[in-house]
């Protein structure tokens, strides 16, 4: 295989760094050129991202929260443009996070704590489990998070504040390179336990506040959007017109201000909203703006689906907050019922038992190395749940046009993604530990090939990471001689089920 001869060598991400497709849009005003444009020629497709010089294996989990090898990802940019910040900073060949941010003045773990005193019914790690955070940078706030049993989807876009997401993978923290822009984020509807938003960027207030309706389609009913800005708690002329015209729109779409204060120790503030539990307020509402969603708009079509300026009825999706954390993760979710439910349970017991059975005794993983992982193919996200109690993290991946399971993922306490492996990810090189596909390449489409798939494992799994494929024997088969031919060792074992391996 050749290397990949795109500008951004080492950090190349096909559907982001299409220079010929950006160059050729019509406008970047909504960030057009952060959004993904993935390349058709097989010469973008099936080439080999080279290392960066001096690469070495990863620091460790949970020190990796505060320091990673430089030269892993050798960008000094934020090192300087965030000085005053405590974003990051090296010294010699590590980057160092002291775990600040332009909201953090005393650190994430501060923060955090501050965010939940002013709303004690967030409730860290047992009520609010599953949280989106919009413009996230090097991601110190899901980071700290996990201090308190929470899990975040931390996103930003590959922008001018270089290599931010790929820091926060390196270290361990969820994160995804994504923009709000033109279409939706690739989630489904009523999943999100909580959306925060701290100096994140985002002009919530313009153009009908079109984006803040995308918070209002992934926030889960009685959910909770933390706001910590300048508008929030400065008054600069500026501000308090972002100020009022944001809390006019949240107000239209029925979200409730439930908190506005400031930390006296930092003079940071934060607002708290909170989205509805049902229709009530909607249908009483004097003028119908923003308007409610033709019923033909399905809020869970999230594939490049182009951003709307409409609410969807809330109706009977997920109303039921979810059990608290632990409790929720194996629970059967208020939606499922008969087959289907009986289906979650199975696939539950099963993952359980190939874990235990198989990853974790026959296979040879060194599971005290391993904390990014992907399932890319994750169905109810059973596989994820048989390692809630590794110190890892799981991205589930749903395909983009097959079984809609990723809300149950969510219900569980877990998170995902929409995907289709016709199509890079949304991410840097090297940055999972260990990828899963479960039956994946029995069920790829006729427009792509296991070669496509097999390059785009290649990219994004770091050297001596592991990939666990389970399928048909004669898909393995198949699979065989182009995974020897990217030099990978391979170890075959029969499983349990006659029909995969």
């Amino acid at each position: 295989w050749k290397l990949c001869s795109s500008a951004a060598g080492s950090d190349y991400i096909p559907c982001l760094d299409n220079v010929r497709a950006i160059k050729s849009l019509k406008s970047t005003k909504h960030y057009e050129h952060r959004e993904r444009h993935c390349p058709l020629d097989e010469g973008s497709r099936l080439c080999l991202v080279p290392l960066p010089d001096g690469y070495r294996p990863r620091i460790p989990w949970p020190r990796s929260r505060s320091e990673i090898w430089y030269y892993n990802v050798p960008h000094t940019g934020l090192v300087s443009y965030k000085a005053d910040q405590q974003w990051v900073m090296r010294k010699d060949d590590v980057l160092v996070f002291p775990g600040g941010g332009t909201q953090f003045k005393k650190g994430a773990t501060r923060y955090i704590e501050f965010v939940e005193k002013t709303l004690p019914a967030i409730a860290w790690g047992t009520h609010t489990r599953v949280v989106l955070d919009v413009g996230c940078g090097v991601a110190s706030f899901g980071g700290y998070l996990f201090d308190k049993d929470v899990l975040t989807m931390s996103f930003a876009p590959k922008d001018e504040h270089e290599a931010q997401v790929q820091f926060a993978l390196e270290r361990g923290i969820p994160a995804i390179s994504a923009v709000m822009g033109t279409t939706r984020l690739p989630f489904p509807s009523n999943v999100y336990d909580a959306v925060h938003c701290a100096r994140c960027r985002v002009p919530w207030h313009v153009e009908g506040a079109k984006l803040l309706l995308e918070l209002n389609r992934v926030l889960r009913p009685g959910g909770y959007f933390i706001w910590s800005a300048t508008p929030v708690y400065q008054h600069e002329p500026e501000d308090v017109q972002i100020w009022k015209e944001t809390t006019s729109a949240a107000s239209k779409m029925c979200w409730k201000r439930l908190a506005r204060t400031k930390d006296p120790l930092t003079g940071i503030g934060v607002a708290v909203f909170q989205k509805p539990w049902d229709d009530t307020c909607y249908r009483q509402r004097s003028a119908s703006e923003p308007p409610i969603c033709e019923k033909e708009d399905s809020p869970d079509a999230a594939w490049y689906n182009p951003l709307g300026g409409c609410m969807h009825e809330i109706g009977k999706a997920r109303v039921d907050w979810p059990d608290a954390w632990p409790g929720r993760l194996e629970a059967t979710p208020k939606s499922l019922h008969g087959p289907s439910a009986e289906e979650f349970a199975s696939e539950t017991e099963h993952w359980k038992g190939v874990v235990r059975n198989s990853y974790e005794k026959n296979v040879g993983i060194d599971w005290d190395g391993i904390r990014n992982v992907m399932d890319m193919r994750a169905g109810y996200g059973g596989f994820a749940a048989a390692l809630a109690t590794l110190p890892v993290w799981v991205m589930n991946v749903v395909p983009a046009n097959g079984e809609d399971t990723l809300p149950i993922v969510f219900d569980r306490g877990l998170f995902g993604i929409y995907h289709d492996w016709c199509e890079s990810f949304s991410t840097y090189p090297r940055t999972y530990d260990l990828l899963h596909a479960d039956g994946l390449f029995s069920q790829l489409g006729t427009s792509c090939n296991a070669s496509h798939v097999l390059l785009e494992m290649d990219r994004i799994l770091r050297p001596e990471g592991w990939a666990l494929i389970r399928d048909k024997p004669e898909v393995l088969k198949e699979l065989e001689p182009i995974v020897k031919s990217l030099h990978w060792e391979v170890k075959v074992l029969s499983s349990s089920r006659k029909s995969s391996q």
